[in-house]
């Protein structure tokens, strides 16, 4: 590519329907023409390409376990993850992702740790380069009879169960999954650990926000769509101001309920 003959305005329309792996071919290029503002594109495409490396270098430091399993001869492995533990209302959702052998997904991460915007990107995302999704989802009156781990245990397992086709082997967030005939491995912040479960992090993370925000449109008086359903100071007040709706759990809420009776104030169930 001849850039000496191009105006600084055509070699950017150029540069902007190049891909970020293919810069390498023009940085030298563009650094050895005379004209500063050349050599500034190419400075400007040499940091772009730095920074590509290193979060592929940081993606693939994700792959550690899966890579020991591929090398053990599994073939199909899951990352296992939930969202929606600590929360007041609404459902637990765990995702299971199996995902292709070395895919490199940019910018994936623990959900926590990823804004909104990107979440819902990296869902798309995920969702067309995965080879299997299941979710599972456990509402907050069966959260209620048989407390939040187990129903988070439930969750994982229904997860597992809706793959198109069942695993090999399961990496699972910080969890183990007793009464299930696959193998695995509970991983303690496995979210930041593991590709898959980070994976599974943002699938489970992302669909649960969107059952959240169709709660609003039925509960609009309790801001689900800001909090989601965790205990947040508008949240607490909106309880105490609206008493409890269908879809909080009552188990997590003991202190206010029995506030409130104490007080002999009717409680709105």
């Amino acid at each position: 590519m001849n850039f000496q003959s191009l105006k600084v305005k055509e070699i950017n329309h150029y540069i902007d329907q190049v891909k970020v792996e293919e810069y390498v071919k023009y940085i030298p290029l563009l650094e050895n023409d005379e004209r500063e503002s050349v050599k500034k594109i190419g400075k400007k495409l040499e940091k772009r390409y730095a920074k590509l490396l290193g979060e592929k270098e940081r993606v693939q430091k994700l792959w550690v376990y899966e890579n020991k399993l591929f090398d053990a001869g599994y073939k199909i492995i899951a990352g296992i993850d939930e969202a929606g533990r600590g929360p007041l209302a609404g459902p637990v959702v765990a995702a299971a992702v199996v995902l292709p052998e070395n895919v490199f997904i940019e910018g994936i991460n623990d959900s926590k740790k990823i804004s909104l915007k990107k979440r819902e990107v990296l869902f798309k995302i995920i969702t067309q380069k995965a080879l299997g999704i299941g979710i599972g989802i456990i509402d907050n009156e069966t959260i209620d009879q048989i407390n939040i781990l187990n129903a988070t245990k439930m969750a994982m397992k229904r997860a597992v169960q809706k793959l198109s086709k069942s695993p090999q082997y399961l990496l699972i967030d910080a969890v183990h999954l007793a009464d299930i005939n696959i193998k695995q491995t509970g991983i303690n912040k496995g979210d930041s650990l593991s590709i898959s479960i980070a994976a599974a992090s943002i699938i489970a993370k992302v669909t649960r926000d969107r059952i959240m925000d169709r709660f609003h449109k039925i509960y609009p008086q309790y801001s689900f769509i800001n909090h989601k359903g965790y205990g947040t100071k508008e949240h607490y007040e909106n309880i105490q101001k609206y008493g409890l709706s269908p879809i909080h759990r009552k188990s997590f809420l003991k202190n206010i309920i029995g506030d409130r009776k104490n007080e002999n104030q009717s409680w709105k169930l």
